[in-house]
């Protein structure tokens, strides 16, 4: 008989894994039920303001969101997803920059259709953003370019983001080639191939856990000037 691997023995018990929303050990243990009218003045306020309490609240990476992009390069078209940071808000959509040429920049130029989620667990909350992708102007990009620190600025330029890449060895030896070809620059401008992408939603999602699984979801539809908002059930 063969010994058991330690480390199945110690591995957690996944589905037994369970927060039970509302508990007195889970957040927020209080808060009122998320209803339609926390959406009267629009999608976009509820969304900032639940970013803005999970930053109070240290949570780490409070704006980051699970972008979900169609991939078409094989015989189906097949969901891809990754973890980007939002770095605009407005009533017009949720703002991510990235480089043109990566696999989210190649699967947008073919399909300009996106999904974001961001989850914040500690809250107990989730919001889904759904829609269609467009660049931002040029000179929105330049904006928020001037924001980064200049050893991001440096790795944008370093990096053919998504492209193989032999070693680690290799990435480091183009940042330190690129960093010694702009040490005498100091305002390294925009790589042509790097921006600004905003998700225009046509629905928005808010996502509220309870317990017994009997969650509140309430949908902001969007049609032009139109919405309609709309009770999910769980």
């Amino acid at each position: 008989m063969r010994d058991q691997d330690p480390s199945a023995a110690a591995s957690p018990d996944l589905a037994r894994m369970r927060v039970d929303y509302g508990d007195p050990l889970s957040a927020p243990a209080v808060e009122p039920d998320l209803d339609e009218t926390w959406v009267a003045g629009g999608w976009e306020p509820l969304l900032r303001n639940w970013i803005e309490q999970a930053t109070m609240l240290g949570v780490a990476e409070p704006n980051a969101m699970v972008l979900a992009t169609v991939s078409l390069a094989g015989p189906v078209p097949r969901p891809v997803a990754r973890t980007v940071l939002c770095k605009g808000l407005s009533p017009e959509g949720v703002t991510f920059y990235t480089n043109y040429d990566s696999a989210k920049g190649g699967q947008l130029a073919a399909d300009p259709y996106a999904a974001a989620t961001f989850v914040w667990p500690a809250l107990a909350r989730q919001v889904h953003v759904r829609g269609v992708t467009e660049r931002v102007p040029a000179e929105v990009t330049a904006a928020y370019w001037q924001a980064r620190p200049r050893e991001s600025r440096l790795g944008a330029w370093a990096s053919a983001q998504s492209k193989p890449v032999a070693s680690r060895a290799e990435l480091d030896r183009t940042l330190a080639e690129t960093t010694a070809r702009f040490a005498d620059v100091d305002d390294i401008p925009v790589p042509p191939f790097w921006g600004g992408y905003l998700l225009r939603p046509d629905e928005v999602e808010f996502w509220q856990g309870r317990r017994g699984r009997l969650h509140n979801r309430i949908v902001v539809r969007i049609d032009g000037e139109h919405t309609r908002v709309e009770r999910l059930q769980p």
